[in-house]
């Protein structure tokens, strides 16, 4: 097959509107791998349905029985430009052909600092930004946990119930989503108190009051949207009383962005529609278009650690610096946020409309192709997202209730509205016992 042939396959491929199902789901191509896989994969994997991806393109993914299906959750909100995006995939080859690795660490590698200055023009807050890119979004949690506590000199880090931040031992202390990501792994990471996402009194009147003084406080660290919590957003002037909070004690804001970060909200940042500037933010998912990379974007002058106090053999690491630099392009040549913005506007409105008929789906929440469903228990999310599954819809629970609807940032309003058309046909299904 020549290139232009297979370009035109992959054209093909994503201009797809609905999926297309040539055996029973799961086929026998994915049965026989999945029982290969019970083989010789760690157990811990939490795979959510019999989904085994061969090729993908835009918003659409092939299985390896040929069943093509709509993506609505891009690899966890990782594939932000969609599947095999022409020019990350051009990107990735030139790279590859010129360097596979420098570590950064200890080599000046020119794309390393190219990122890093992407980032600076893109972060979140006035003045400037210095960047330490890591291999994933947990590494960039740690890594602000590291900062925090060396530029404060404090050792104590707040976060919230229903948090996400990782499953490495200082970011799955922050996160208190669920017990199981904790269970049997303690004892955690000390000096880290919870509080409740959302609520304007608990940090004042218990953990401050209660449990440790606000002056021995390095960070707060919060997902501007909780994500595995749910896909919630924060009540209006939350943020701006956390960061009247953290100004009063000299705390800094930690905003994780993994999830909710490069364009899914509609704009770069989630925490800009909240109207306050955060110290540090972190990245990840997305920033690659699926490659592994994250980073941590803190103010200039919080990241006053010294030489040799934080490195990484991989981070920034030549093929994810090329992939992201090619991301930050598609976002902006392509208009990708103003897409979100448009396309998530019209689904929202659809699946509102969807609920008026079904009691099932209780709520339909967020903004852009940030989608949260909610459901009575996770019993019926879980059932909904499988009944969706065999008829080509992915799709993803998340929190105690709810689907998650995150599909790559070219999600179109054709795939749009036959996705809403399948799920509505998933919900009737379930409705019925099925």
């Amino acid at each position: 097959m020549t290139i232009s042939e297979e370009q035109l396959t992959h054209e093909a491929l994503a201009a797809k509107v609905r999926p297309e199902l040539v055996t029973e789901i799961p086929g026998p191509a994915v049965r026989a791998h999945v029982e290969r896989d019970a083989r010789v994969t760690s157990p811990s994997l939490p795979r959510a349905y019999p989904f085994a991806p061969r090729r993908g393109a835009g918003s659409v993914v092939e299985d390896l029985d040929g069943n093509i299906f709509i993506d609505l959750n891009a690899g966890i909100a990782v594939t932000s430009t969609g599947h095999s995006h022409p020019r990350v995939v051009e990107a990735i080859e030139r790279q590859a052909r010129d360097l596979l690795h420098y570590s950064a660490s200890d080599f000046y590698l020119p794309i390393y600092a190219d990122v890093c200055e992407r980032l600076d023009e893109m972060a979140p807050f006035s003045g400037r930004a210095r960047s330490f890119l890591t291999n994933s979004g947990t590494e960039s949690v740690e890594a602000a946990i590291k900062l925090s506590r060396s530029t404060t000199g404090r050792q104590y880090v707040i976060a919230f119930f229903q948090s996400f931040h990782g499953r490495s031992m200082g970011s799955v202390t922050l996160t208190a989503s669920k017990a199981k990501y904790r269970a049997h792994f303690g004892p955690m990471l000390p000096s880290v108190h919870h509080a409740i996402y959302g609520d304007f009194e608990y940090l004042d009147e218990v953990v401050f009051k209660r449990l440790v003084a606000p002056d021995e406080v390095a960070a707060i660290v919060v997902e501007s949207w909780l994500g595995e919590g749910g896909y919630i957003l924060p009540p209006e002037g939350w943020f701006a009383y956390l960061r009247e909070l953290c100004d009063r004690h000299g705390i800094l804001l930690v905003c994780d962005e993994v999830q909710s970060g490069m364009g899914r909200s509609g704009k770069m940042w989630a925490i800009e529609h909240e109207g306050v500037e955060p110290d540090i933010v972190v990245a990840g998912k997305g920033i690659a278009s699926g490659l592994p990379l994250g980073a941590m974007i803190a103010r200039e002058e919080h990241m006053s650690w010294e030489t040799g106090a934080h490195g990484s053999t991989y981070g920034g690491s030549p093929l994810p610096c090329a992939a992201a630099l090619a991301t930050f392009d598609v976002i902006r040549d392509e208009d990708l946020l103003g897409n979100a913005s448009r396309v998530g506007e019209g689904f929202l409105a659809g699946l509102r409309d969807v609920q008026s008929r079904h009691p099932l789906l209780r709520e339909v929440r967020g903004k852009a192709l940030w989608i949260g469903l909610g459901f009575a228990d996770g019993d019926t999310a879980q059932a909904v997202e499988k009944a969706a599954f065999r008829k080509g819809l992915l799709m993803l629970t998340c929190g105690d209730d709810a689907i998650r609807i995150s599909p790559p940032l070219v999600f179109r309003e054709d795939q749009a509205r036959a996705s809403l058309e399948i799920f509505e046909e998933a919900l009737v299904e379930v409705e019925a016992g099925g």
